[in-house]
Formats: structure tokens, sequence, C-alpha cells
């Protein structure tokens, strides 16, 4: 899938599970959303030409190159006898539930050790990559948000920062998992369920039949998958479909004289 995709299928699901791990503010659920749609484009990190591998130049480039070649080693030592002949680079290590599992984890104890601030650099970070993949017009939106975000929330934001540490794990490890499913629906699949061997092969690339699978970049994800996740991006926002259904209740219900037994 393309990275916008993956970035809005991100938020849609931050903003889903968000209530369900605690996240029931409509700051905080903005919050978790904003960081899922960020860390839903990093599993990508293991190709030298994504978002997530550019972001910080060099530094990024050389994590890149790193993830890339422990992918090939870990790939060259547990492949099955099943397995296809790949350098084991993309696609594979990082785009695993183990990946996605031990990512959130540390999340969870470095914000928790770091602080306000460590928890502050994730946010922030999930939403350059975001940026990377929606594009630049998020920025000027970003800072809108974190504005809003400072002026409205509860005033002792240290408080809330360290308080946002406890789910930001799952909320990192979420985005990760999103990215997983969407790329199990192209034609090349993603062997996310690694180490569980699967038809003889421990890198099953998970997949639906072949009808059902999306092209990435191709008119099934651009005018069909891409535009239902924007409403539903938005209708997700906590508020916004309770105001929605009472608009259209009020535009579409008759007036109450007419709608009155005579």
């Amino acid at each position: 899938m393309m990275g916008r995709t993956h970035a809005l299928t991100g938020w849609c699901a931050g903003l889903a599970l968000a209530p369900a791990v605690g996240a029931a503010s409509v700051h905080q659920a903005v919050v978790f959303g904003a960081t899922t749609a960020g860390f839903a484009l990093l599993p990508d990190l293991d190709h030298p030409g994504a978002s997530a591998s550019r972001i910080f130049g060099w530094l990024t480039g050389a994590i890149s190159w790193l993830l890339r070649r422990v992918s090939a080693s870990v790939y060259a030592l547990t492949k099955g006898p099943r397995d296809e002949k790949v350098t084991g680079k993309h696609r594979h290590l990082s785009h695993t539930v183990l990946f996605a599992a031990g990512l959130g984890a540390a999340t969870a104890a470095g914000t928790a050790a770091g602080g306000p601030w460590a928890v502050f650099g994730v946010v922030v970070f999930g939403l350059l990559l975001a940026e990377g993949a929606l594009g630049d017009w998020l920025l000027p939106l970003s800072g809108a948000a974190v504005a809003w975000w400072y002026f409205t929330a509860p005033p002792d934001h240290a408080a809330q920062l360290q308080q946002i540490s406890g789910w930001l794990g799952f909320a990192v490890a979420a985005g990760c998992f999103v990215h997983c499913l969407g790329d199990s629906l192209t034609e090349s699949g993603c062997p996310f369920l690694f180490p569980l061997p699967i038809a003889g092969e421990t890198w099953y690339e998970i997949r639906p039949p072949k009808p059902m699978r999306i092209r990435t970049g191709k008119k099934v994800e651009t005018r069909l998958v891409f535009p239902v996740f924007v409403v539903v991006g938005v209708l997700l926002v906590p508020g916004v479909w309770q105001w929605t259904a009472t608009t259209a209740e009020r535009l579409f219900s008759p007036p109450a004289s007419q709608s009155a037994t005579p």
C-alpha cells in the first residue's frame, strides 16, 4: 500500500482503539490516533526509498541500512524449506507482529523512564512520519493541533504527557500492526505471523484470494480504499459522528407542526 493509505488507516485504527486503552478524552484520542498514524509508516524503514528512511537524512538512512542487513540475516537463519529465495530485506523482520510488539514495549519503557519530554518526542516523531507521507499541508495542521492541545487540555501539561506514556506503546504497536494488515491485502502479501510455520514456510505471506488483492497505487486503492478511509477517519474523531447524526436528523426530519397528528 502507499504511504498515505498506511497513515490514514493508522489514524482510523488509533481513534477506534483509543477508548479501549483508556484514552477517552478528545485530546487523548487525537494524540493516540496521530501517533498510530505516524508509526503505521515505520515498518517501511526497511526500504531505502520510504519516507521513514529519508525523514532525518543520513541518520534514518543508516538505521534503514542496518535494519535491512539484520532482516536479511534473520531471514537466512530462519527460513523454512518452502520459503522463497529472496533477500529478506524488505517486508520481512519489520513487518511482523514480533517487531510491532517489541517496538511498542520499548516505547512504553522509554517514555515511562524518560518522562514528558520522551512522550513529546515520540508523538512529534509520529507526526513527522505522517507528514512525510500525507504531504507538507499536514505540518501547519499539526502545529495548529499542538497549539489546540496546549491551550485546551487541562492546565498541568506535564502530568497529561506523563499519563499518555501509559498507553503510547500501544499506539506504536498498533500502527506497525496496521501497516502489516494493509500490506497483507496486496499482491505480495505480508509474513507478519513469523515465526509461526505455515505450509512449510516460516515467512508465510498472509494475503486474501487473488481476485481480492489490491495492487499498490492502482485504481482500487486511490479511488476506493483511500477515499473511504478519509470519511471514516473524520467520523471517528470524538464528537464528529454525534454532530453529523444530529445535524442530519435536524435537516431531514419534518417540522414538528407537520409531523403532529391533526
